[in-house]
């Protein structure tokens, strides 16, 4: 493994670092020491001691990143005995043992071996107890004053599952297991349909990393703290409750705000313009507006150069005057194809320049925007 990691091997040099290696060790033992070499270089933006650990590709993909995870082992501080269902390689389960004694249970006895020998070289051996079973086998049953986090598996054959109820186990199964607990949290696909999980009566919560939409996590229980959140890492900052009543459009102002996704799918997006003090420049745009700049983590903000009633002409016309060479178009509510209007505007200048394309009451706008700094 040391010699693996210090060629510091990637996908295109896995054959070549493989062979070299095998001139000393037998083939399949170089083989799995250049994979985990390429493996801990992409496991260190999910965990800190990823030199320390092994992975399994599939399961890297799937598993929660520490942060994330020691957020979710916050929420169920508390509850006691707790488990981890479907724990995979362990994500959840290494965050939940540094609080306490956990039971890890998953079918899988490869990814429990891998989680053992993880927890074991992170010193928390001692306190997850793995279990390898099926929970879909009838006579499951959970102490009732457990706190459980459920990971169900949802992909299948290198495929993502998208229904709910295609999941292993099924979504419908877990909620029954939720129902005679404490309290549970249960990982979904952050695209799931909201007209699936409304219906549960479990508080939805939504989680972003830098901007990027991580997970749906449906808690039940004593877990359950209100009915839709929407939780931002790296940050935690976090808003709740639920949405806020529809206000009439805004004309746009100096400034322009696109709420972060996990707020959008928390549908949270008129509570957040309600605390900022903004206005919604569409009922169906999740675009907001002020007239002075707000700082804050729910939003990524622009100030607002100019406001054009769209055509193709007259936006490149305006670009050219103000010498744009380089334009990022982003569209919102428009039907415009981005990247065939970017070469149809044939611009020389060097500036640059962000035009966001949308309609607003009907009306096709473009906006030019200058990028703010996060604050």
């Amino acid at each position: 493994m040391a010699r693996a990691e210090s060629m510091d091997p990637g996908e295109q040099s896995f054959l070549a670092a493989s062979q070299q290696l095998a001139r000393r060790w037998a083939e399949p033992l170089a083989r799995t020491a250049v994979e985990q070499a390429i493996l801990r270089r992409r496991a260190r933006a999910k965990f800190p001691h990823a030199g320390e650990m092994i992975f399994l590709r599939d399961a890297l993909e799937q598993s929660t990143g520490q942060h994330v995870a020691a957020y979710h082992a916050r929420r169920l501080a508390g509850l006691s005995p707790r488990f981890d269902l479907g724990c995979g390689i362990g994500g959840d389960a290494l965050a939940l043992a540094v609080d306490g004694p956990v039971v890890t249970i998953d079918r899988d006895g490869l990814r429990l071996h891998v989680l053992q020998t993880n927890a074991r070289a992170l010193g928390l051996g001692p306190r997850i107890q793995a279990l390898q079973g099926d929970l879909l086998r009838p006579g499951w049953r959970l102490p009732p004053s457990a706190g459980v986090f459920a990971d169900p598996g949802r992909r299948r054959q290198g495929r993502r599952i998208h229904a709910p109820s295609a999941y292993e186990p099924p979504l419908e199964h877990l909620v029954g297991l939720a129902g005679g607990v404490a309290g549970m949290g249960i990982k979904v696909s952050p695209g799931i349909d909201r007209r699936e999980t409304d219906a549960l009566g479990a508080e939805v919560e939504f989680v972003s990393d830098a901007g990027d939409l991580k997970e749906c996590v449906l808690w039940f229980g004593a877990l359950r703290t209100t009915t839709s959140r929407a939780t931002l890492f790296p940050g935690g900052n976090t808003l709740a409750g639920d949405e806020a009543p529809e206000q009439p459009a805004h004309p746009v102002m100096r400034y322009l705000y696109e709420p972060d996704p996990a707020v959008l799918r928390a549908g949270l997006v008129r509570r957040l313009a309600e605390q900022l003090g903004a206005g919604q420049i569409d009922p169906q745009l999740a675009l907001l507006t002020t007239d002075r700049w707000i700082a804050s983590p729910f939003v990524s903000a622009y100030r607002v150069l100019d406001v054009l009633a769209f055509s193709e002409k007259s936006l490149r016309a305006e670009l050219r005057r103000r010498g744009v060479g380089q334009v990022t178009l982003k569209k919102r509510g428009s039907a415009v194809d981005t990247e065939a209007l970017g070469k149809r505007l044939r611009l020389k200048g060097e500036g640059q320049a962000t035009v966001l394309l949308t309609r607003v009451l009907g009306k096709p706008l473009a906006i030019i925007l200058d990028p703010l700094a996060p604050g």
